[in-house]
C-alpha cells in the first residue's frame, strides 16, 4: 500500500459518513411523519368500550401485557378459550370499568421476569392509539401492584411507529366506531415463545 493512498482513504470515508449521516437527516423527518412518534407513555382506550388507561410503551418487553383477573382457559365449540375479568380505572371519567370477557386463546407464552418465570395466556384485544385501532397481542396478567395497567411491548410499538424515550402523552386517543382498525398480522413461528417482560 502506498503512503499517500491512506489519506486518500480515509478522505473518502469521511465523504461516505458524511453523505450517510445527511442522508439520515433528510429522510429521518418523512419516516417519522409517515409512522408517528410516541412517547414512553401515553393514554390509550381499549376498544370497543373506550376506556381510557395510561399504557408505558416498553422497548425491553416482546409481548404486550394488560391487567386481567380471574384467568382461565376453557373449551368452546372444540376450541381453546379465555375467560378474565378486567377491572380498570377510566383515565378520563376517573370511574371503574369492570367487565368479564370470552377471547379466544391465541397462544401461550413462557415469560422471565424479575419475578421469575410464569406462563401467560395471550388473546388479541383492540386498542386506539392516536387515530388507529390496533389489534394486538396481549398477555394477560394481574397487574394491580404496577403503574400501568396496559404496557406495550416491541410487537405493537413496530406497528405504531416511533418511540421517543424522553417524552410521554405525545398522541390522544381519538378512536370512534369509524376509525380504521389494522388488524394484527401474525409474525410468530409456533404458538409458544420465550419473552422477557415487566
Amino acid at each position: 500500500m502506498q503512503a499517500d493512498s491512506l489519506p486518500r482513504r480515509a478522505a473518502w470515508l469521511r465523504v461516505a459518513l458524511a453523505l450517510g449521516a445527511w442522508l439520515v437527516i433528510a429522510f429521518a423527518p418523512a419516516a417519522m411523519a409517515e409512522k408517528g412518534v410516541f412517547g414512553w407513555v401515553e393514554k390509550a382506550t381499549l376498544e370497543p368500550w373506550g376506556v381510557e388507561v395510561k399504557a408505558k410503551l416498553d422497548s425491553g418487553a416482546l409481548t404486550s401485557s394488560l391487567d386481567a383477573r380471574d384467568i382461565e382457559r376453557f373449551e368452546k365449540h372444540d376450541e381453546e378459550w379465555v375467560r378474565f375479568r378486567l377491572e380498570l380505572m377510566d383515565e378520563a371519567s376517573g370511574e371503574t370499568f369492570s367487565e368479564t370477557l370470552e377471547r379466544p386463546l391465541y397462544r401461550d407464552i413462557r415469560v422471565r421476569g424479575a419475578g421469575g418465570r410464569d406462563e401467560r395466556l395471550v388473546v388479541l384485544m383492540k386498542v386506539c392509539m392516536g387515530n388507529t385501532v390496533y389489534e394486538e397481542q396481549v398477555g394477560l396478567r394481574n397487574r394491580e401492584e404496577m403503574h400501568y395497567p396496559l404496557l406495550l411491548g416491541r410487537r405493537t410499538i413496530g406497528h405504531l411507529g416511533l418511540l421517543d424515550v424522553t417524552r410521554t402523552f405525545l398522541n390522544a386517543p381519538e378512536c370512534n366506531e369509524d376509525t380504521e382498525v389494522k388488524r394484527y398480522e401474525s409474525d410468530d413461528a409456533g404458538n409458544v415463545d420465550v419473552d422477557k417482560t415487566d
